[in-house]
Order: C-alpha cells, then structure tokens, then sequence
C-alpha cells in the first residue's frame, strides 16, 4: 500500500507541474482536478472516507465552475523569459520540499496501527468508553458528531451550504447574463 500511496503523490505532482506549466486554462482546469481527485483516492488509501467524500464533492464544484469560467475565453499566449537564478530557486525549492516530504513519509508510523495502540489517552478511546453514558446515544458515530463535536458539524455544514449557496448564485448570473 505505500508503493501505491508514493505512487498517488507522484502522479499529483505531475498533475499539479502541467497545471501550472501548460499554457492552455482547459487543459489548467482538467489538470487541476485530477490533483483534487487523487488526493481523494489517497485519502482512501489513508483510511479517511470522511474527507475523501468531501474532497471528490469540493472537487467536482470546483471544476464545473473553473470549466465553465475558462469556455469561451480567449487565451493570449504571453512570453515570459526565465532567468537562470528564478529557475534555480524554483528547482532548488521543489527539492527542499520533496526532501522534507520523503523525511516525513519516511516517519509515518506503520500502516494499519490504530492510534489508540499508540497513544494511551486519545479521545477516541475517551468517546467509546463514555460516549453511551454521556449522551445516551447507542450509536458512537452519532454521539461524536451531535454532542462531542456538535459545533464542529454545524460549523462543517455551514461552510458546505455557503459553497453550494454561492455556487448557484454564481452559475444563476451567468445564466441570466447569457440569455
């Protein structure tokens, strides 16, 4: 499972240097959410369905809406002249950041450890030792997301329908604009 995770982070890489460096913005938009929907399949990998849901649904907006702005437009090619010392620093900064990666993929602690096994005095084991008594919920998952974490969720939920609020006013205008 660590190949296809190196290999997941390798093709997001890729993905996100030919978003930055193809001079075509459809090309840009369709790059960009493969990087989106990779990092969702590496959340799978990572045992997050959570987040992996969330990213796929953010990614699937994002997109819609980048493709949509991007149609129709005309693009004007621009050239930029590159200085050794700018390529330098770029090429000097992407390999800091890969070395500082490889040390931190190389100190992830070994797949499929439970946390709890780790650490004695997680949260989680606080919630399924006392989650039924607190709330009253014979339900873990619905006792941590309602009176453990209830602020969070609705905070989570808030930011989701103001994405899809505003993604509608957005798309609402356009099609106003258009006819």
């Amino acid at each position: 499972m660590t190949e296809a995770l190196a290999l997941l982070i390798l093709l997001m890489v890729i993905a996100a240097i030919i978003t930055v460096v193809t001079p075509n913005l459809l090309y840009s938009v369709i790059s960009l959410g493969a990087v989106g929907f990779l990092l969702a399949i590496a959340f799978m990998f990572l045992a997050a369905p959570d987040i992996a849901i969330v990213q796929i649904g953010v990614e699937v907006v994002s997109v819609v809406i980048l493709i949509r702005a991007t149609l129709g437009r005309e693009t004007q090619k621009v050239k930029v002249s590159r200085t050794v010392v700018g390529v330098a620093f770029a090429v000097a900064t992407v390999a800091v950041i890969g070395l500082f990666g490889i040390q931190v993929f190389i100190e992830f602690p070994e797949f499929g450890v439970p946390v709890m096994e780790r650490f004695g005095d997680t949260p989680s084991a606080m919630f399924l030792a006392q989650g039924l008594e607190e709330t009253g919920a014979p339900n873990i998952v619905t006792a941590v997301l309602l009176d453990f974490r209830a602020w969070d969720t609705l905070g989570e939920a808030t930011v989701l329908f103001c994405a899809a609020l505003g993604t509608v006013a957005i798309l609402r205008r356009r099609a106003k604009h258009d006819d």
